[in-house]
């Protein structure tokens, strides 16, 4: 895993102007990369790379050309299958140098061309260029596990594994009302969108060519869509899921530095531990907690360790930790991301580098099979089904006008609610009326549902339940927890891989009817089932905790006086009204309202206007 920059240009600057700059933002991410660096300028492309050396750590250096010298790439990330692609292509006559997989990359690109795409097994966001035809080729894997981004400056396109980098170029005053709002509601900026207007993300699936004196061109590869059907034999499906997660555990884990894995209470991460620990037995594990009674894993994460007989290692997160890092975790997390579970595994990213250089973590399988206990709710709300739409609607207005905390209220309107107005994903943190008071350019133009309506738009045909797991599969995935994944552990020089996410491993989860994803009371059915043949059920049965964070417990108590600094110096007058944080934060500490979410998205967004666009933090 690594970091790269670039520029694709048709002007006439100055070489030297050029890769000057790029050697420059290049700096900016030395943590994606700290082993090795190198850079590559022609009149069509300029381009800085930082390489962290998993994989043939001798001989994987890029930027990276082919024999003939003809085709050059930068890549960030990992192709699982390049063994069995690089055995391919020696079958073609294809000759290789090195054992990257890199190499390999480059030769499936000169045999397939954009068709490689298919071919690939892994994390991966890359660019080539063809130094005879001029024609920039670049992509993003299926799921958006490898970030991209990429800004339009006069006759120039920057492109970039992280968005800081811009800030060469960049003084990121131009913010986006439209996104500002989504992430108020969101807790981070969904879709193709960053928090600054310049400024985009090439989204999951998608590729892009730029060919001379042309625009350049965007295009969709892959869609990962849900396909259940009815299965014949629940045994025979349970069997597949299990060759599979095996099969992609075994991929993951190919490396020629040491492999940990990070567990928490949860079955996910146990799961990948029990498959890994089969294949590596003196797996290191690692979990993170907190002091706190009832925020933290640690104690379930030793016992679990200790059933599957691996070792743990673990850490205590303090109030005075989170003072002496949280600037600098939202640094590099480029775009705020007020997800508490994101400062966590911060620490957990850490501690892991200082035992091995990839770990593997259970990201992914609550949006592939269904983990997530609101998927309960369509279920819960069937009684709503049999009501006229216009008698929901006067229904929905009435109980509206109800106190808020009256007893059975959000569960009227919820059900009075139509689905693509009341699901968006596993976070909603302002509605319309709270963001209306909280931001000064307020525009109702902006509802939260549109960033999520594309998707509706497209998965009409599949039942509520599938609905909402195909909404956080496009946006709360990789908009939160994937972002969070790659951010999180780059900041430690760690390489962190998800066997969840992979290309077979969907393959297998798409086409799982709903009974057996969401069922007897429970989620993830089928992937608990098939777990119970590797876990013991004490692990199978347990409920989703997630990183539990004592936000609501600090804000009222050690981070009170720091939270209230914040918000009367945040120098973000024009874009909240601070009265209005303030008196959050005032009814959080009096106990009349748990508020600890909004007051840490709004906390989140200050510190980064101060990081990016003050550029007063330290």
């Amino acid at each position: 895993m690594c970091g790269f920059v670039g520029s694709i240009h048709n002007d006439n600057s100055e070489q030297r102007e050029r890769l000057t700059d790029i050697k420059q933002m290049n700096q900016l991410i030395y943590h994606r990369g700290p082993d090795d660096e190198g850079y590559f300028d022609n009149q069509d492309i300029t381009v800085g790379f930082r390489r962290l050396s998993i994989i043939d750590l001798q001989h994987g250096k890029q930027p990276l050309a082919d024999q003939q010298q003809r085709n050059w790439v930068v890549f960030n990330g990992e192709i699982y299958n390049y063994i069995e692609l690089r055995d391919e292509l020696k079958q073609l006559g294809y000759q290789f140098a090195t054992d990257s997989d890199t190499e390999v990359l480059l030769a499936a690109y000169q045999h397939y061309g954009i068709q490689l795409l298919d071919h690939l097994r892994g994390m991966f966001a890359f660019v080539i260029w063809d130094t005879q035809t001029h024609e920039i080729f670049g992509a993003r894997d299926q799921f958006g596990i490898k970030p991209f981004y990429f800004e339009q400056q006069d006759d120039s396109i920057y492109f970039a594994s992280e968005k800081k980098v811009f800030a060469q170029i960049n003084d990121f005053q131009d913010i986006s009302e439209e996104a500002l709002q989504n992430y108020m509601t969101f807790q981070y900026v969904p879709g193709a969108q960053t928090l600054n207007q310049s400024v985009n993300e090439l989204l999951p699936g998608h590729y892009f060519i730029k060919r001379p004196h042309q625009d350049i061109q965007v295009k969709k590869y892959f869609d990962a869509q849900f396909k259940p059907h009815k299965v014949t034999s629940t045994t025979a499906l349970m069997t597949e899921l299990q060759q599979t997660l095996t099969a992609s555990v075994a991929c993951h884990m190919r490396s020629d530095v040491p492999v940990g894995a990070f567990l928490s209470g949860g079955i996910d991460s146990s799961i990948i531990v029990a498959l890994a620990s089969q294949l590596h037995p003196h797996l290191k594990t690692f979990s993170v907690g907190f002091e706190h009674p009832g925020y933290s894993e640690i104690d379930l994460a030793k016992e679990t360790a200790a059933m599957l007989g691996v070792e743990n290692i673990s850490r205590v997160i303090t109030p005075t930790d989170f003072m002496a890092e949280f600037t600098k975790f939202v640094y590099y997390m480029d775009d705020p991301l007020a997800d508490p579970a994101a400062f966590a595994q911060y620490f957990l990213a850490r501690l892991a580098h200082e035992h091995c250089k990839v770990a593997l973590t259970g990201e992914g399988a609550d949006e592939l099979f269904g983990g997530y206990r609101i998927y309960h709710e369509p279920k819960s709300l069937q009684c709503f089904n049999w009501i006229p739409q216009p008698l929901k609607t006067m229904l929905h207005a009435s109980v509206a006008q109800l106190p808020p905390t009256m007893k059975g209220r959000n569960f009227l309107l919820r059900g009075t609610t139509p689905l693509e107005h009341r699901f968006i994903g596993n976070a909603k943190i302002f509605n319309e009326q709270e963001k209306a008071q909280l931001l000064k350019q307020y525009d109702q133009h902006f509802p939260f549902y549109q960033a999520v309506s594309s998707v509706y738009q497209r998965n009409h045909q599949l039942d509520a339940i599938t609905r909402m797991q195909d909404v956080d599969m496009h946006t709360w995935l990789p908009g939160d927890l994937l972002l969070n994944a790659d951010r999180t552990s780059m900041a430690s020089g760690l390489e962190l891989r998800t066997p969840f996410i992979d290309r077979q491993v969907f393959s297998v989860a798409q086409k799982i009817p709903t009974n057996l994803r969401v069922a007897h009371g429970t989620t993830k059915y089928i992937l608990r089932e098939t777990a119970k043949a590797f876990l013991p059920t004490g692990i199978v049965d347990r409920q989703k905790l997630g990183f539990p964070i004592p936000i609501r417990v600090w804000l009222k108590n050690e981070l009170h006086d720091w939270a209230v600094d914040m918000i009367q110096t945040a120098n973000v007058d024009q874009w909240l009204d601070k009265a209005y944080c303030l008196q959050l934060l005032d009814e959080h500490c009096q106990g009349r309202r748990d508020n600890s979410r909004k007051i840490w998205t709004i906390l989140t967004f200050i510190t980064w206007h101060r990081v990016f666009v003050e550029r007063t933090a330290n």
